[in-house]
């Protein structure tokens, strides 16, 4: 029974343009969580680490339908930059602008 409902799922999904399956697929990382990492860099060197992130946000105005300059989310803050959380580490609000913050986010590749 349920090999139909997966091969009728992959046959809808195809008839998809690219710019929809991107939507269904960041839909479906929201809800099961990306696990991502982002490193905030001053020049070269690395100054902050987050781990365990579940997504980034765009922040909303709050009148009109334009974006704010900044992302914001939930991650552990890794103090000691070793990528993994350790006692005393914790998840923690954060906010990067868009204007000052040089930063990377991806999936944890250990994850």
């Amino acid at each position: 029974m349920q090999r139909p409902l997966v091969l009728l799922a992959a046959l809808a999904l195809a008839g998809c343009t690219q710019e929809t399956q991107n939507s269904i697929g960041r839909a479906i990382q929201n809800w099961t969580g990306a696990d991502g990492v982002l490193e905030v860099y001053a020049g070269e060197k690395l100054v902050r680490r987050f781990i365990k992130i579940d997504k980034l946000s765009t922040a909303s105005a709050t009148s009109g339908n334009g974006a704010r300059p900044y992302r914001f989310g939930y991650g552990v803050l890794d103090t000691n930059l070793n990528g993994q959380q350790d006692p005393g580490e914790r998840k923690v609000y954060f906010e990067i602008s868009d204007y000052s913050t040089n930063y990377v986010f991806y999936g944890d590749p250990g994850g």
